[in-house]
């Protein structure tokens, strides 16, 4: 994406959307130009059959054997060129479709990657997806389109020649009858690119709100919200709806000029055609031929009429490619990044006064979980104010950060696919172990194709206790050298809990390891305990000492009310 030219976020995005499907095009030109050529030539094989037509009349009437005899065989090698010329322009075209399509994805996923976290505080979930879902085909149709485009143009240029050297009259009514259908269609295009965008800006917002509701719909069942929030879901379904009907009004009337100016234009030409041989300007045969003409004419046009739609949807999705593009992370890297091998030491957020020295298990438990997980955040460099070994973690690249540190939360998720690809992409061979330190080797034993079955989407199949396990595992197998979990054994029971504490704390050890938690069977088995108040670190030492000399730490840890 670095390539793709006028993507400051200074240019407007009418230029933008325009850059990007130019680029789409340059980056593929082979297939594109490829499919740009032979649609020129099927459409000139088709072009050329009426007055081929015409001129094989023409030698029936004036009893010419050999003229027929030629003109057939020309007739036969003009079909024949257009079968392959056509079959060869489909498996281009399918190739640009899917090409832009997927390139499309891949640069938004790209994108995705690169923003990490600050994706959702730069996008709605409900844009990400609509990208994903719509926009990749409608940029995929105009990359498509063009082919078809390009060869209708050419042949309705072509037809205007053959026409004005037959006829002056008829290739003018040709020349000048175009342009004007063009023209008129182009009147309904400006209202139809608002209405659009309009209705693909509805359609983004309404997704959001779907996955909002989707994903928080026990709890909202749990408050008495699923009324409320269901409600305000129809409204703006309704106006997307409404946005839709508006669209459909413009695109109804494209349609419905698609057919009616070409018709018009068919019936002229034949009527003037018609005139003309009455009164000998012209033989049968061309009469012949400029009624297949004036036919003929309502494919390209037709298709000139869809490419300029086309390109339209794609322009409207093209944009919000680029707005995607252009978004920026809230945690760039510097210009000048210290050295990789400068990532060693204690790893400090001096916010809080939390310091994790190298090689130890330590614990986090706040009386406030947030609290523990903004640290975790700051510790992870997915908000700024950590340090390591005194050095700010923003002065580093943050891939240097993402390949050291690992944060691993419970709003992480399974990914639909088979369940070895999700747990170890990079068969690494730390799966097995990972799997037993987190007390999952049941959960895949139960699963009828073991590791090769297939989880659905967001491992909904799983209940909580058995996903917080499997995502678990996941972050052992990627073995960081800093391991960050918040609350790894919430969903669990006792007994499955004391097993993961006992095997985490054995294959961690003499690994920096942090664990948010408040579960005295996890905070017994760690080297060092950080009591959190208030958002500042207010006692430091193992877990049976804070107990008896912190009663804070002991509300917190023993679930005990205030007196």
């Amino acid at each position: 994406m670095r390539n793709l030219p006028d993507a400051d976020p200074g240019v407007p995005d009418e230029r933008s959307a325009l850059a990007y499907l130019r680029w789409l095009i340059r980056r593929a030109w082979r297939p594109v130009y490829a499919a740009v050529a032979f649609a020129v030539l099927w459409m000139l094989c088709q072009a050329f059959v009426p007055a081929v037509v015409g001129k094989a009349i023409d030698s029936a009437t004036g009893r010419d054997s050999r003229g027929l005899l030629t003109w057939s065989l020309v007739l036969l090698a003009a079909g024949l060129g257009q079968a392959v010329f056509g079959i060869a322009r489909h498996r281009f075209a399918v190739v640009n479709y899917l090409g832009a399509m997927f390139t499309t994805v891949q640069v938004t996923v790209r994108q995705a990657g690169r923003l990490g976290s600050a994706l959702s505080r730069r996008l709605d979930t409900g844009e990400v997806v609509a990208i994903g879902t719509s926009d990749i085909r409608q940029i995929g149709g105009a990359i498509d389109i063009t082919a078809r485009g390009t060869g209708s143009l050419i042949a309705v240029v072509a037809v205007s020649v053959i026409l004005l050297t037959t006829s002056v009259p008829l290739g003018l009514v040709v020349v000048l009858g175009v342009p004007l259908l063009m023209a008129v269609v182009g009147l309904l295009i400006r209202p139809l690119h608002r209405r659009q965008a309009a209705s693909r800006e509805q359609q983004g917002l309404l997704t959001g709100r779907a996955a909002d509701l989707v994903g928080g719909l026990r709890v909202l069942r749990g408050i008495g919200g699923e009324a409320v929030l269901g409600e305000r879901y129809r409204h703006e379904s309704q106006r997307l709806r409404a946005a839709g009907v508006r669209t459909a009004g413009v695109e109804s009337l494209l349609e419905a000029a698609q057919i009616l100016l070409p018709g018009i234009f068919l019936v002229l030409v034949t009527w003037l055609g018609a005139r003309f041989a009455l009164s000998g300007h012209i033989t049968v045969g061309q009469l012949v031929s400029f009624y297949a003409y004036a036919a003929f004419l309502v494919t390209p046009l037709r298709q000139l009429t869809e490419t300029i739609d086309k390109l339209t949807r794609g322009h409207v999705s093209a944009r919000r490619v680029v707005d995607m593009l252009r978004a920026q992370t809230d945690l760039p890297d510097p210009a000048a990044a210290v050295p990789a091998d400068r990532f060693r030491g204690e790893l400090a957020d001096p916010a809080s006064g939390v310091t994790i020295r190298p090689g130890e298990i330590t614990a986090i438990v706040a009386s406030v979980p947030a609290e523990a997980a903004a640290i975790a955040d700051r510790l992870g460099r997915y908000a700024d104010g950590a340090t390591v070994d005194g050095v700010p973690l923003g002065e580093f690249e943050l891939a240097t950060v993402r390949e050291r540190v690992l944060v691993a939360d419970n709003d992480a998720r399974l990914f639909t696919g088979p369940m070895r690809a999700d747990l170890d992409p990079y068969d690494s061979g730390r799966l097995p172990a990972a799997l037993h330190t987190a007390a999952a080797t049941d959960i895949v034993e139960a699963l009828p194709d073991g590791l090769d079955s297939e989880v659905a989407e967001r491992g909904r199949t799983f209940s909580g206790g058995q996903q917080q396990r499997l995502r678990l595992v996941r972050a052992l197998v990627a073995d960081p050298d800093v391991l960050i979990l918040v609350e790894p054994t919430s969903a669990v029971d006792a007994h499955t809990e004391a097993r993961i504490a006992d095997r985490l704390i054995t294959a961690r050890a003499g690994r920096t390891t942090v664990i948010c938690t408040s579960s005295p069977l996890v905070l017994d088995r760690t080297d060092r305990v950080l009591f959190v108040e208030h958002g500042r670190v207010v006692a430091d030492g193992n877990h049976h000492a804070l107990l008896s000399s912190e009663p804070g730490y002991a509300r917190t840890v023993l679930r005990e009310e205030d007196q």
